[in-house]
């Protein structure tokens, strides 16, 4: 994945200091560049003498010319004093990417009476004319370069910024059709091409088994590496050095139809044609790769493939998801609930130093293949997008890790506010019964993200809509 480049405009007006918008310039610039995170920032230095935009069309063309050639995934607009704003919108419309306003509060008058930035009153200005122009478009409460809010509002709009991205530019690897009997995981692939933009690259389970085949026979130095950190990294006793084996070719092969095709996610039929015809269940090569930020989901959902891609991002990918079912209620906790599946979970997130690679429990064929055991528990996210009849949802909803009893399969019991309202929320749709988890706090970002995604619709469970907004303008700090 390419690293995440921003567009760095800022702003002046001519009736206020042209000084001390030069000045937050640079401060700005600085301060951003202080928060650690991994991005490439696109100025506008050497296009005009100040590196500034104004009421300069020459300037602002040559701006626009410049963020579409580096092909910039968001554009960041500080007023450094009132700013432009039919200027700025232009910019905005023209490059058509998530849009960051905000701009540093404005110190006391000065002692002639005399003011030097009015930020604040550019502000209103700019967000007016931004609507004129459709222009949607983040807001930060305008505060000092310092204070803890413009750095949780900047790192979480870059956040929302890496989702759309990744959105926007999304290729899911289909092997095999959904089991038969999962009504639950159809999906609409014209509509996901025609709304998001979202692309199904579909092959079949003959293609896997014969890739499988040929890695398997190579002894290839890679294939030999992955069997190697198999044995290395979990228990294998239950399993034999041929099984490893070819789980280590499955992974290697559902790896190079994610490479060819261009794929950042993949669903897979896990069951249960894949286990009459190659003996061996998936889990564990679908936990392999999801560490690797290829995230994969059983049972061919490719609705959740794509809220796994949301969410890693959500983190700028570097944090690794997990995908399970909700299956039942704690035993003794009325907001308590076992998160499972039959063992696919990140090797990373075990608690045991060495997870057991077993067979499976429940099918018949107990082919081998499962990462079993508990994962960490602590505070995460759960996430889902879905949706029917044409309107599409994400669910947002925050859980913490419980104590509970010991299941088969790769599973984390949680706990969440209210589970009955979750309950009503998940059952009346547009959901299934597949979450996507993280060890993360993801909600904002992703909240924030879905402003840039026309026909998603942020549903948040807890913390609420009006909660999220809160935390944004700095509750908490």
């Amino acid at each position: 994945m390419a690293k995440f480049k921003l567009g760095y405009a800022p702003t002046r007006r001519f009736t206020f200091s042209a000084e001390d918008a030069f000045k937050y310039k640079t401060v700005i610039r600085e301060k951003i560049e202080s928060f650690g995170m991994d991005i490439d920032i696109v100025d506008m230095e050497g296009i005009n003498e100040e590196g500034l935009l104004y009421n300069d069309n020459i300037s602002a063309e040559l701006m626009i010319e410049r963020l579409q050639r580096e092909k910039v995934d968001a554009v960041f607009f500080p007023h450094c004093n009132f700013g432009t704003e039919d200027t700025v919108a232009r910019v905005a419309k023209a490059i058509g990417k998530p849009v960051l306003l905000w701009g540093p509060r404005d110190e006391a008058p000065l002692e002639d009476g005399m003011r030097l930035r009015d930020t604040q009153c550019g502000l209103f200005a700019t967000g007016k004319i931004l609507r004129r122009f459709k222009v949607p478009f983040t807001y930060i409460t305008n505060s000092r370069v310092d204070d803890p809010v413009f750095e949780r509002g900047f790192t979480n709009f870059i956040a929302a910024a890496n989702v759309v991205k990744q959105f926007r530019n999304l290729r899911i690897l289909q092997i095999g059709p959904r089991p038969a009997s999962f009504w639950t995981m159809m999906c609409n692939e014209g509509e996901l091409l025609e709304r998001f933009g979202i692309e199904i690259y579909p092959i079949t389970l003959v293609d896997i088994q014969q890739r499988t085949k040929k890695i398997e026979k190579s002894n290839s130095p890679e294939l030999l590496e992955t069997m190697e950190f198999i044995k290395r990294t979990l228990d294998w006793s239950e399993v034999t050095e041929d099984d490893i084996k070819r789980i280590a070719a499955l992974k290697l092969a559902m790896r190079y139809f994610a490479d060819f095709s261009g794929s950042t996610a993949i669903a897979i039929q896990c069951w249960s044609s894949l286990q009459d015809s190659m003996g061996i269940m998936p889990c564990l090569a679908n936990a392999i790769l999801t560490d690797e930020q290829i995230p994969v989901t059983c049972e061919t959902d490719i609705h959740g493939a794509i809220t796994s891609i949301m969410v890693q991002a959500a983190t700028m990918n570097v944090l690794p998801t997990f995908f399970a079912d909700l299956t039942i209620r704690h035993p003794e906790n009325p907001n308590g609930e076992l998160l499972f599946h039959c063992g696919n979970f990140p090797v990373s997130m075990s608690v045991e130093e060495k997870p057991k690679l077993r067979k499976h429990f429940l099918f018949d064929s107990h082919a081998p293949g499962t990462h079993e055991g508990e994962i960490k528990g602590g505070e995460m996210s759960l996430v889902r997008f879905d949706g029917d009849n044409g309107e599409y949802q994400l669910f947002l909803g925050k859980a913490k890790g419980i104590e509970g009893p010991y299941t088969r399969g790769s599973y984390v019991w949680a706990e969440v506010n209210d589970w009955p309202l979750w309950e009503e929320k998940l059952v009346k749709g547009p959901y299934v019964h597949h979450t996507v988890g993280i060890h993360a706090n993801v909600i904002p970002a992703l909240y924030e993200a879905c402003n840039y995604i026309p026909g998603l619709l942020a549903d948040p469970v807890d913390p609420t809509e009006q909660q999220i907004q809160a935390w944004l303008r700095g509750a908490g700090l």
